[in-house]
């Protein structure tokens, strides 16, 4: 999955799909992220490691503006999805979240048939013209969150009634439903047995051809594992951010190497 190189090769500006600068969160008085600068690149899969409380799930929560629900937060700098400022007052949230889905910590299907969890998002954005073609959707969705085979039988059957891992796919099948272009994962495989996530560490892997990946992580091994760029949050800061072999094998900071190896966490 992930060439271990030691050599730091530029992302190219036209393989940028967000960049964000000089972000900062505050929750009331509480300066939780400070002065992240970050360009995340399209077609790949970029982790997000550090410590509990260092303010990763927060930032990643600023790129679909999920933050938009706490009514303490507050969000200042810029972050751009393809050239535009998803903070634009013009930008509906809405439509944002379709385009730049998200993926938690504990699968949430919705208490609905396994077809209808699929079917939501393309429903309420008006993105087919007949059941039949409704029915198209589910199913490639299903296909590509390795769920098919396993459900096609009880597609009317509720969600919520599927193994813990299963439950998981069908969040992800949900999420790209709406064909978004960023898939936003927040330490998805946190509860799931290990076969199942290994399970979604190869679907992961699989979705980077079609999405810019983005995913919160507790386990350096699963970063190691699954990402092609990796980045070191602490105390709120992106302390170093690069290619998944160098952060691993080369950091640039002592703090980064003091986390890799066990001494900080």
């Amino acid at each position: 999955m992930n060439d271990m190189t030691l050599t730091e090769k530029p992302v190219n500006a036209s393989d940028i799909k967000i960049t964000a600068r000089n972000v900062q969160v505050y929750y009331g008085t509480t300066h939780a992220i400070k002065d992240v600068d970050v360009d995340i690149p399209d077609r790949t899969v970029t982790a997000f490691i550090g410590p509990s409380g260092c303010g990763k799930s927060t930032f990643l929560r600023c790129l679909n503006r999920m933050n938009d629900t706490i009514s303490i937060c507050r969000v200042t700098g810029n972050i751009a999805l393809d050239g535009q400022d998803i903070y634009d007052k013009r930008v509906d949230p809405v439509q944002l979240r379709a385009k730049v889905g998200m993926v938690f910590q504990k699968p949430n299907p919705f208490p609905k048939s396994i077809y209808d969890n699929v079917a939501y998002g393309p429903k309420i954005h008006g993105m087919t013209r007949s059941r039949a073609e409704l029915d198209e959707v589910v199913e490639g969705c299903l296909r590509r969150a390795a769920l098919w085979n396993e459900v096609k039988d009880r597609l009317h059957a509720p969600g919520t009634g599927l193994s813990g891992g299963q439950q998981q796919r069908l969040c992800i099948a949900r999420a790209i439903a709406t064909s978004p272009e960023v898939l936003l994962m927040d330490e998805p495989c946190s509860a799931l047995d290990p076969i199942a996530t290994a399970q979604v560490e190869e679907l992961i892997d699989e979705l980077r051809s079609q999405f810019s990946v983005v995913i919160v992580t507790h386990s350096m091994q699963q970063a190691a594992r699954v990402s092609q760029r990796t980045a070191f949050f602490h105390l709120g800061n992106l302390v170093e951010y690069g290619e998944t072999g160098h952060i691993f094998t080369n950091p640039s900071d002592p703090r980064t190497e003091s986390y890799i190896t066990g001494r900080i966490g």
